[in-house]
């Protein structure tokens, strides 16, 4: 097992912040930058339209004219561990600020931090998932910088020796975008703890400081500077929110924060080998926006070049703008020695054993990338194959499906489409499906023997669901039932239209007419 400090049983907390909130002035306005926008158009109008994730990459070769971008990313992970790093707050997102708070993660003096073990848990299996070589012994380091969410001054961090480097990451890009097989390298994978959040008022006149999420663990996983473009940086992204999702270490949703991507940018001309000035970029809340964040900030890059003002790049952190579509400065990139990394005083080594890394790698799950092979080699399209690993429920119930018998392909096209379809529709995730795997896999067998078609296979044959649209139709036509429980039975055709209506013409109309037929009768 891991030889590292550990927490006991949690305990009541020992100070409860008020509802009040702690304030600080708030930083001037953004600085502007300006460049043109180029519109794309096709050479000749009579050629077929170009999909629009084509045209995006076309007008991106198109300006780099001559030079090539470099691009790595920072990916902070949130742990979805039951307490803080360091001490036994629970964090719950969305919770009344400063209400799950301690003296601990408030950074009062005289307190120490006691590591949760499950955070080298899942920094272990991370790693292990990202081909990472892992530190049997590695420590915690004090970065310190001040910032108002940031209650001790300092953040508990890995600096020299993190618990795991030297790994990589596949994955296949969408055919959408040239399709393609990628291998990104990581750096690095290390632990750390989260700041606070700073809630910025309409005014702009002040910020007041939540610090619920100071304390919460991380992990923060450093890519080689591997990606050329805003396509491969999203799918690795992507690619990572993947593993974190199989793995059950965080949840990996980027609105709430749980996953977040700092991107670092430069160019140079194509054939040169040292790198340009890099240029970080925060505040992006989809994998869509790191894709257009990047891509503006090459264009305004190779602008710049191009107009002989190299010398206004400069290392600096730079805000993505999701309304004006452009990136503005925020602060000047501090160096490392800024930082002022010293080791952790308060925190012991971590210490792990060949038997406990080998026990997490054989708890492990089938990862994204052996599950596409695993499918490609079923046969199954790229496009396929990419879809049914991109969501590790859609992946399970595809398997269920199979081990019940189902041919791969007509499973495959069964949930890829018209299943796809009615979840989008109905707001249902696919666990929610009240079609099992064995019914899917029954069904498709009863189709390939012609025992049903797949128009009638389309149809809602749930009694309880077109019930409940029966009761719903009559509920909202009391004349019209009125005047059928009167003698005017034709009556029946018009509340059959608007069940079938309701249910997109999917309803089975033999079932429909019979629930339909029964509480016509007030049975």
């Amino acid at each position: 097992m891991a030889l590292t400090l550990l927490r006991g049983i949690r305990t009541q907390a020992l100070f409860r912040a008020n509802a009040g909130l702690f304030c600080t002035t708030r930083l001037s306005p953004l600085a502007r930058f300006t460049t043109r926008v180029e519109s794309v158009q096709t050479t000749n109008p009579k050629t077929a339209p170009k999909s629009i994730q084509q045209a995006a990459k076309e007008a991106a070769e198109q300006k780099m004219q001559g030079f090539e971008a470099v691009i790595g990313i920072e990916t902070h992970v949130q742990l979805s561990t039951i307490t803080k790093a360091f001490c036994s707050c629970p964090y719950d997102y969305g919770s009344q600020p400063n209400s799950t708070v301690c003296p601990t993660c408030m950074g009062h003096p005289g307190t120490l931090p006691v590591l949760n073990a499950k955070v080298v848990e899942c920094a272990v299996k991370l790693a292990l998932a990202l081909n990472c070589e892992i530190s049997m012994t590695s420590k915690f380091d004090r970065k310190q910088y001040f910032y108002p969410d940031l209650p001790k001054g300092y953040q508990i961090s890995q600096f020299d020796i993190p618990i795991a480097d030297k790994g990589y990451i596949d994955l296949d890009l969408p055919v959408e975008f040239g399709g393609g097989h990628r291998r990104f390298g990581v750096t690095r994978v290390h632990m750390e703890e989260d700041a606070g959040k700073l809630l910025h008022s309409e005014s702009g006149n002040y910020s007041q400081v939540d610090l619920n999420r100071a304390g919460v663990p991380l992990l923060e996983i450093v890519s080689e500077p591997d990606m050329r473009t805003g396509i491969e940086a999203a799918e690795y992204g992507a690619e990572v929110q993947r593993l974190v999702r199989y793995l059950g270490v965080g949840n990996g949703n980027m609105q709430e924060g749980s996953l977040r991507c700092d991107v670092n940018v430069s160019v140079r001309p194509i054939g040169q080998s040292e790198f340009g000035t890099k240029v970080e970029i925060k505040n992006m809340n989809s994998f869509n926006e790191i894709s257009r964040a990047i891509d503006y900030e090459i264009s305004r890059q190779i602008h710049l070049h191009k107009e002989s003002q190299a010398d206004q790049i400069v290392q600096e952190t730079r805000l993505w703008d999701e309304s004006s579509q452009k990136t503005f400065t925020m602060r000047k990139k501090e160096g490392l020695a800024d930082y002022r990394y010293f080791p952790e005083p308060d925190l012991a080594e971590v210490v792990l054993t060949s038997e406990y890394i080998d026990e997490i790698r054989n708890s492990l799950p089938e990862l994204p990338e052996a599950k596409r092979r695993r499918y490609e080699n079923m046969g199954l399209s790229m496009q396929d194959v990419i879809f049914l690993a991109n969501d590790d429920n859609v992946a399970h119930f595809f398997d269920s499906t199979l081990e019940h018998g189902a041919d791969a392909k007509l499973a495959a096209n069964w949930i890829m489409g018209d299943m796809t379809a009615y979840l989008k529709d109905e707001k249902l995730s696919i666990h929610e499906s009240k079609l099992t795997p064995l019914e899917l896999s029954e069904m498709i067998a009863s189709i390939k023997n012609g025992t049903i078609s797949g128009k009638i296979a389309k149809e809602i044959a749930d009694p309880g669901a077109i019930g409940a649209m029966v009761d719903k139709v009559l509920a909202d036509n009391p004349k019209q039932l009125k005047q059928y429980r009167a003698g005017k039975t034709k009556l029946q055709g018009y509340f059959a239209g608007q069940v079938m209506k309701a249910s997109k013409g999917k309803a089975s109309p033999v079932l429909l007419n019979k629930i339909l037929g029964e509480k016509l009768k007030g049975n």
